[in-house]
């Protein structure tokens, strides 16, 4: 593992934004404890079946475990990984955003999950948090998000609020920044779609900036973010415990929508649409996700990275959702950014 090292003549102001000594170790115990919770918690909630763990080591530095659930009473299939892994150069895709790693030994630690329902009615849901070393450069990332099938604005709405409150436990600004981030971040270009009702992502939270680190300076994330009073800069103790928040609002924004979908009955129909939207998962992960680019160029273990695509998948050439149905309503109104919470004062007059 990379070690710390801090300059003795740095003032003690300048020295307080720095990373703590027990950085890595801190962040990749957190992390394991995150993955312990929620598998714990997924195990309860699901009943039927048991999560099983392979460890694993990268010959460069590092190693993680995968723990996954098959054939549950609720998760056709639901994977929870830990990874820690160091080396002596950053991939091209992290360098492309932060160059002033470059030349650099780098530490990663993380958990993240990707959890498959059988029932249609229960969403699709994902997580990740992360966090990075590189020389004098550190940051935070991460998010969840949620992929519905079918629409019921009440999972989207409690999914959201549960977010936003365990971000404003921080700054009343992180939530609108990290909404628009995720709704950008989460988007099929080549179908023009979002692939899901978002959430919260963020990435590059090093205490330092605007709020908004991504690549399209002109989105909404960036516009809402450079409009915002400057926070003052914020210290690697204050940007963890906000990333500890997040994780820790995970199974409170997930579970109540599991348990109120679990029971609904439903045909081969929803099945099938199910199946074949399972495929727009597939094309963002391959295609998109900076994960599993960050993970394939890092060598790490195949099997891990690629355990968020589902069991079952199907594609259908040129399909169409029926006029005035469940599935053309996801289609017009899911499919694009919504501000949930305000949905939610609309619908309650």
């Amino acid at each position: 593992m990379l070690t710390n090292s801090q300059t003795p003549t740095l003032s003690a102001e300048l020295s307080k934004f720095l990373p703590p000594p027990d950085s890595q170790t801190r962040a990749s115990q957190f992390m394991k404890q995150l993955q312990d919770k929620i598998t714990t918690e997924l195990e309860l909630l699901d009943g039927g079946s048991k999560f099983t763990e392979d460890s694993w080591e990268r010959i460069e530095g590092g190693g993680g475990r995968s723990r996954v659930l098959r054939e549950g009473a609720v998760f056709e299939q639901a994977g929870v990984n830990f990874s820690q892994v160091w080396g002596d150069q950053l991939p091209p895709s992290i360098l492309v955003q932060r160059p002033e790693a470059a030349g650099h030994g780098f530490y990663a630690t993380g958990t993240s999950l990707v959890l498959h329902p059988r029932n249609p009615y229960i969403p699709t849901v994902h997580l990740n948090y992360r966090y990075f070393e590189a020389g004098p450069v550190w940051w935070f990332g991460g998010g969840a998000d949620l992929t519905p099938y079918y629409p019921f604005a009440e999972d989207p709405i409690h999914f959201h609020q549960t977010l936003k409150n365990a971000c404003d436990k921080h700054h009343v600004d992180y939530y609108p920044v990290f909404k628009r981030w995720c709704d950008e971040y989460f988007y099929l270009k080549h179908r023009g779609e979002t692939r899901g009702v978002g959430g919260i992502f963020l990435d590059y939270q090093d205490g330092q900036g605007d709020i908004y680190r991504g690549p399209d300076s002109q989105g909404e994330a960036a516009n809402y973010s450079r409009n915002l009073t400057p926070l003052p800069r914020r210290t690697w103790e204050q940007v963890f415990s906000l990333i500890q928040d997040c994780g820790q609002a995970f199974i409170p924004a997930y579970a109540p929508i599991v348990q109120r979908r679990r029971n609904t009955e439903y045909g081969d129909r929803q099945r099938s649409f199910q199946l074949y939207r399972r495929g727009r998962y597939v094309e963002f992960n391959l295609v998109y996700d900076r994960g599993t680019i960050f993970g394939l160029q890092t060598n790490g273990r195949t099997e891990s990275i690629l355990m968020s695509l589902p069991p079952l998948v199907r594609w259908e050439y040129g399909y169409q959702p029926q006029p005035n149905s469940p599935e053309s309503e996801l289609y017009e109104t899911f499919l694009k950014p919504q501000d949930w919470l305000n949905w939610k004062l609309q619908s309650s007059h």
